[in-house]
């Protein structure tokens, strides 16, 4: 998300959208706990279905980049930087980051951090060094980071940086817009701890201490990353000493096996505010919606989720609650919310796939666009808990940051069908065909011969009704057209991994978009410049990066950029499901409830 990235991911339109941006942080508004009270009581949390963690290291590729790996697992452990995200805000929390506010000097051009001296479990400060190591293996190999951008940010724009005691600063190339580097660069950065600079059990290396951009520095790091990369693949490790040792966070992982069920207890080393209420919290794995919503019918959980269309009355109105799932009433509260993210299926526009070239025609994405119903899809599918995606922007950010976009392209399935005809493509025995090739504006494009047919491969992430009926009446309306299209269906974490770049598909849906996460800032240089973090389709255009450019190193608001997404149709938009959360009537809370939008999950604020 992502993957939200928080992918973050939280990543179609889908009950997965519901479980990997599910982030409860209280069902009852104030409820007190008080601080010195002994932990007590067990939360038990579901894990989206197919999407349980699987990596563990802080430090990862888009492969494992996602909530449930991140904002559902890591963040328990190993706190960013700066923390984002408490109830239902989106914003930096200055209370829960491990560093002052970031200064700002030299025309933007520097800036000064400093570490307020939290500890790791094993004893050691968390200090300059501990996000000097971050830097310096970013630094060293920045394309192993799902984070990184070419060009972009940390470490592409940072032309110097050192640490000491606790300051950390970094010089920049040019001036940088304070608000983007915080919120979408320092805000990825995990403080690492000197027990993991090491290239075995028994050999210590100097990737934290060796000098930033130094050649030896770059060797050490690399060989670290190496290593730790080797055992983060190793599940059977996460709970060994090496990985408990380097928690700064409330949790501490005590179990964890080969399904994905996690168990943790409350850090006694932990620093900040918010001590654990709870003696044990339980993050349980799931395949299925369907065997989630068995576990909730009996109780067995303490927060869990809904797929929408298992509700049997729809919501009154937009923003309201109809009512909850009858067996779960008397139970169960039900609560919903909006990501911080925009649904999306991801175009493949690598020439490596054979299709490509019908993908790269924007009037064939045009006329694909013009078939999904959102409107329709949120009403019939997700019984009115949604909202249609026409932009990279999400529904209902600030107007300070983009003005509301119209949609260029309304369901029209007639209009759809003329796009095609317009282009030199023919119905024969029921797919189209492109029976005019060349390149006019009559003509079916670049590299598409005559005889060539439209057809493709759509794959998504499997578990989720709603995903599947969405899809389902999607690739109807495309058949409508004369598009041909199989399908295939893998789970959550196999679909993020193949879709990243991959040639055996034309349209990829993981279920749930993007996620602005811990990219906060909604401005697209991951998505969809070259090189960038979760360019998942490989998509590449001057104009797009052009407008990128303008909203991260000046003063522009995001408008145009976004305007422009929504004609030229990088992906495919879909409807977006609102999350909806089920939260047992027992527990308490220290804040109110509330659904974070960036798919925070927080049970030290949980209790009895």
């Amino acid at each position: 998300m992502h993957a939200g990235r928080t992918i973050r991911l939280v990543i179609g339109a889908s009950a997965l959208v519901v479980a990997t941006g599910l982030a409860l942080v209280g069902p009852v508004a104030g409820s007190v706990a008080g601080s010195g009270a002994k932990p007590s009581g067990t939360v038990t949390f579901a894990e989206a279905p197919g999407a349980n963690p699987n990596y563990i290291f802080p430090y990862m590729g888009c492969a494992y980049s996602s909530v449930n790996n991140i904002n559902q697992f890591q963040m328990l452990m190993y706190r960013p930087l700066y923390w984002f995200g408490l109830a239902a805000s989106t914003d930096v929390v200055a209370k829960l980051s491990l560093a002052n506010a970031p200064v700002f000097s030299n025309g933007n051009r520097t800036v000064t951090i400093k570490l307020k001296g939290w500890k790791f479990a094993n004893g050691q400060t968390v200090n300059a060094r501990s996000v000097m190591f971050f830097l310096n293996m970013y630094k060293a190999d920045p394309t192993s980071y799902c984070g990184y951008n070419v060009g972009y940010g940390i470490p592409d724009q940072v032309k110097a940086a050192s640490g000491a005691g606790n300051s950390v600063r970094m010089d920049f190339t040019a001036p940088v817009n304070p608000n983007w580097i915080l919120y979408n660069y320092l805000s990825e950065i995990t403080p690492m701890p000197d027990s993991w600079d090491r290239t075995s059990a028994s050999q210590p290396s100097a990737c934290a201490s060796g000098p930033y951009g130094a050649a030896a520095t770059a060797t050490a790091c690399k060989a670290v990353e190496t290593y730790l990369n080797s055992l983060s693949l190793d599940r059977t490790t996460f709970t060994h000493g090496l990985w408990q040792g380097g928690v700064d966070g409330p949790w501490r992982l005590t179990s964890f096996d080969a399904a994905g069920n996690a168990t943790f207890q409350p850090n006694a080393h932990y620093s900040g505010p918010q001590k654990a209420q709870v003696r044990m919290v339980k993050e349980l794995a799931y395949a299925t919606t369907v065997a989630e919503q068995n576990d909730l019918r009996t109780g067995k959980l303490t927060i869990g989720y809904l797929d929408p269309g298992t509700l049997t009355s729809p919501a009154p109105t937009p923003g309201t609650l109809g009512p909850n799932w009858g067996p779960l009433v008397g139970r169960y509260s039900m609560v919903a919310g909006s990501p911080w993210s925009f649904n999306y299926a991801a175009f493949n526009f690598s020439t490596a796939d054979p299709k490509s070239a019908a993908i790269s025609q924007l009037y064939v994405r045009q006329a694909l666009q013009e078939s999904v119903n959102q409107i329709g899809i949120i009403q019939s599918v997700f019984k009115g808990y949604g909202a249609p995606i026409y932009s990279p922007i999400p529904p209902h950010a600030r107007t300070s940051l983009s003005a509301v976009i119209a949609n260029p392209y309304p369901f029209n399935l007639i209009n759809a069908m003329a796009l095609l005809n317009a282009h030199g493509w023919t119905l024969q025995n029921g797919v189209q065909t492109c029976t005019n090739p060349g390149v006019g504006s009559n003509q079916c494009g670049a590299n598409i011969a005559l005889g060539y047919t439209l057809s493709f491969n759509v794959v998504w992430a499997s578990g989720s009704p709603s995903l599947d009926q969405t899809m389902g009446l999607e690739i109807a309306n495309w058949q409508l057209l004369g598009v041909q299209v199989s399908h295939s269906t893998a789970s959550f974490n196999n679909v993020i991994g193949d879709c990243s770049g991959g040639s055996g598909f034309e349209i990829c849906s993981w279920g749930s978009g993007w996620t602005y996460s811990p990219h906060y800032y909604p401005s697209g240089e991951a998505l969809f410049t070259p090189g960038g973090g979760f360019n998942a389709g490989t998509y590449a255009d001057a104009q797009m990066t052009s407008l990128v450019d303008s909203t991260i190193s000046g003063s522009a608001n995001l408008t145009a950029y976004a305007t422009y997404a929504a004609r030229q149709l990088p992906v495919l938009f879909e409807p977006q499901a609102k999350a909806i959360g089920e939260v047992s009537r027992k527990v308490k809370s220290l804040i109110g409830v509330a659904l974070n939008p960036l798919g925070n999950f927080m049970p030290e604020y949980l209790h009895y």
